[in-house]
């Protein structure tokens, strides 16, 4: 059951977060995505350590963001503080993903590989389905798209690997 709200919620929060901008809204996801985080951190063993998983995860995917802004090959509607980095909102949703990793992700656990799939395929997934939903624009497609691959193909398993060594422990039931 624990496996099933982890994946509800974040699937609640990235849609709220996608969706909030999309709209003009932005500062909605966020809030979705902090209580999400809090409850997650609420039922963790021992929180101090899965907070510092969710910082550490959050600030990897504001720098990974922040580089394909700067690109030129994708653009945000609105959220962004500092020109040239990530909107707030899409950070946010880095941290909705690292409350997946000791959760509903964990199965990847000794899988490199299978994460370095799962990473190059579904980052990129994730990315056009918010562009989709009208929460980001391509400016270069193909370029976008292939470092969207690349990139996740690479953190995935770091993720994974960073996730058993901040591991919080059993959740709290």
């Amino acid at each position: 059951m624990r496996i099933l709200i982890n994946v509800v919620a974040f699937q609640a929060g990235w849609l709220s977060c996608v969706l909030g901008a999309a709209q003009g809204y932005p500062l909605i996801g966020p809030a979705v995505a902090l209580v999400v985080v809090a409850i997650h951190l609420a039922s963790a063993a021992r929180p101090a350590r899965e907070l510092g998983l969710i910082i550490l995860v959050a600030l990897l995917g504001a720098v990974l963001d922040s580089a394909l802004v700067r690109t030129g090959w994708l653009s945000y509607p609105n959220g962004i503080v500092l020109a040239g980095t990530a909107p707030y909102w899409i950070v946010t949703m880095w941290l909705l993903f690292a409350t997946t990793l000791n959760v509903s992700l964990r199965w990847l656990r000794g899988r490199a590989w299978t994460a370095l799939v799962l990473g190059a395929v579904g980052g990129p997934l994730s990315y056009l389905a918010g562009a989709r939903l009208g929460g980001l624009s391509f400016i270069n497609l193909e370029a976008a798209l292939t470092a969207l691959a690349i990139g996740w193909a690479l953190v995935t398993p770091l993720l994974i690997i960073l996730s058993t060594r901040f591991d919080a422990g059993l959740q709290r039931a």
